[in-house]
C-alpha cells in the first residue's frame, strides 16, 4: 500500500526478465524484499548492488504500462517505498495496480504551477474521474481540477515541489502515463451494484464459532 508521495527517482534499464533501477537519491533507504512503487507499479526489490535494485516484472506489466518502453530508453521513474502503519497519509490510498494508461493532451504553463491535461486510453474508467476527488499519475497523487467528456479527460494542477521533484517535468503532448483511480470510489462501485436480490434472512445475524465451522473454518 502506498500514498502516492514520492521519495526519490531512479533510472530505469532491463535486463532480461528483469528491470534494474539506479536511485538517484543515494539516501533513499531500501533492502530485499520492500515493496517499492515503481512509476505508480508495485514491485519487490529482489537483488541490491550499490545504488540500484533489480525487481522481477511480468510479461503483462511491460505490456499494460509505460515500463516496457520506458526500460529501453533509460527514462527516469517515480519511487515510493510502502506505507508504514506509523506514516502520515499525505496523499491517498494507492495500491500499486493499475488500471489503464492516459495519453498526455496538453501541458500549459502558468503563473504558479502547471495544468496538465490527460486522456484515458480506455474511456471506461472515465467514470472514476470526479472533480477535486484523487487520482495517481505515475504514482504521483494528484486531485482533478477540471474534467471533460465525463472524466475521460482530465486536468490536474501541478505545484512548482512536484514538478522539479517527479518525473512529470519530463512529459511531452503524446506521451502515455500510467493511471490508477481512488480505490474507494471502487469500494463504493462494488457496493452499489451489490445483488440487491440475495436473500436477507439466510445471512447469519452474528458470527458464532458454530457457523465459522459449518462454513469450512478451522481453527
Amino acid at each position: 500500500m502506498f500514498t502516492g508521495i514520492i521519495q526519490s527517482t531512479g533510472k530505469l534499464k532491463k535486463e532480461k526478465n528483469s528491470l534494474i533501477i539506479e536511485t538517484l537519491d543515494l539516501n533513499f533507504e531500501i533492502h530485499i524484499g520492500d515493496s517499492i512503487a515503481v512509476d505508480g507499479i508495485c514491485l519487490t526489490v529482489k537483488e541490491i548492488s550499490n545504488n540500484q535494485f533489480k525487481v522481477d516484472v511480468s510479461e503483462e506489466t511491460l505490456e499494460k504500462t509505460t515500463l516496457g518502453e520506458k526500460s529501453n530508453i533509460n527514462q527516469i521513474v517515480n519511487l515510493e517505498p510502502a506505507l508504514r502503519i506509523s506514516d502520515r497519509l499525505g496523499g491517498h490510498i494507492v495500491s500499486g495496480h493499475i488500471d489503464g494508461l492516459g495519453k498526455v493532451e496538453n501541458i500549459e504553463k502558468l503563473e504558479k504551477s502547471w495544468l496538465l491535461s490527460i486522456k484515458w486510453k480506455n474511456k471506461k474508467f472515465s467514470k472514476y474521474i470526479v472533480d477535486k476527488g484523487s487520482v495517481c499519475v505515475n504514482g504521483i497523487s494528484l486531485t482533478v481540477a477540471t474534467s471533460e467528456n465525463q472524466g475521460e479527460i482530465f486536468g490536474i494542477a501541478i505545484i512548482p515541489h512536484t514538478w522539479d521533484k517527479t518525473n512529470l517535468k519530463n512529459l511531452k503532448i503524446g506521451d502515455s502515463v500510467n493511471l490508477e483511480a481512488d480505490a474507494l470510489i471502487k469500494y463504493v462501485e462494488k457496493l452499489l451494484k451489490f445483488d440487491k436480490n440475495i436473500d436477507s434472512e439466510n445471512l447469519p445475524q452474528e458470527i458464532s464459532s458454530n457457523w465459522l465451522k459449518e462454513n469450512g473454518w478451522n481453527n
